[in-house]
C-alpha cells in the first residue's frame, strides 16, 4: 500500500471514531464478557498494564479488581475524553500505537483488542507490533484480538474493485459501515496470516484461538504471545 494513502487511513480511522464516539460508547457500554479470561487468566495484582486501542476504557472493568497499574490508550481524543470521565481512577492518555512514548522493557502485559485491524499495511501492523515488544517487559505478554470478519460480499466486492485497479487498499482490506455515518477501514485477518505476522515481530506465540461472541455470528480470533 502506498505509504500517503495508508497515513490517510490513520487520519481517517481517529476522525472517525472521534465521530461516532458517543454512539459507539453507547453500544459498547460493557465490556464484552466472552474475553474476560483473557485478563483473568493473565492478570496477577500488581503488574503494569498497557491496553492498547483502549477506546472508552471499558476494559479496565476487568483489571480495577486486581490492583493493577493501569494504562489505556488511543488515539481518539473523543473516545479517551468519555473513558476519563467513566473511570476517573484510571490513567489515560491520547497516543498514536504505531508511536508508544514509553519506556523499554516497561509492561507486564499489553492488551490490544480488536485494533490491529484498523491498522493499514503489513508494514505498519508490524511496526505497530515490534512497538508493543519493545514496551514489554523480558517474557511479557501481548494478548491481542482481531475480528474474524466473514462478510464474503464485502470482500469480494473490494477484491474486484482492486483487480480492476479501482481501489487503493490491499486484498483483504474492506470499509465496513457504521450506520450512514462513516465507513471504518478493516484489513480481514486469517488465523496463519496473523500468527505469521506476530512471529515476523519476534514474539512466541503460545496460543491462538477463534472466539464466538454470544451475540449474532461474529467471531474474534485471539493470540496470546510471548516476547
Amino acid at each position: 500500500m502506498d505509504k500517503g494513502y495508508a497515513q490517510y487511513l490513520l487520519n481517517k480511522t481517529r476522525q472517525d471514531y472521534n465521530l461516532i464516539a458517543e454512539e459507539f460508547s453507547r453500544t459498547r457500554e460493557k465490556p464484552w464478557p466472552e474475553l474476560r479470561f483473557l485478563f483473568d487468566d493473565f492478570l496477577t495484582p500488581g503488574e503494569k498494564i498497557l491496553d492498547v486501542g483502549c477506546g472508552n476504557g471499558r476494559f479496565f472493568e476487568f483489571c480495577k479488581e486486581k490492583n493493577l497499574d493501569y494504562t489505556g490508550i488511543d488515539s481518539s481524543e473523543k473516545l479517551i475524553e468519555i473513558a476519563q470521565n467513566s473511570y476517573p481512577e484510571a490513567k489515560f492518555q491520547v497516543v498514536d500505537a504505531l508511536s508508544l512514548p514509553f519506556p523499554s522493557n516497561y509492561f507486564d502485559k499489553v492488551y490490544s483488542i480488536a485494533l490491529l485491524h484498523h491498522i493499514p499495511s503489513n508494514e505498519l501492523r508490524l511496526k505497530f507490533l515490534e512497538g508493543a515488544k519493545r514496551v514489554l517487559k523480558r517474557e511479557g505478554l501481548l494478548i491481542l484480538t482481531v475480528w474474524d470478519l466473514h462478510r464474503w460480499r464485502l470482500i469480494f466486492k473490494f477484491t474486484i474493485l482492486k483487480i480492476l485497479g479501482k481501489s487503493k487498499l490491499d486484498f483483504k482490506d474492506v470499509f465496513v459501515p457504521w450506520g450512514k455515518t462513516c465507513q471504518r477501514y478493516i484489513h480481514c485477518f486469517t488465523k496463519k496470516e496473523l500468527k505469521n505476522l506476530i512471529k515476523k515481530a519476534g514474539f512466541k506465540i503460545k496460543k491462538v484461538r477463534t472466539l464466538k461472541m454470544s451475540k449474532g455470528k461474529e467471531t474474534n480470533i485471539y493470540v496470546v504471545a510471548e516476547k
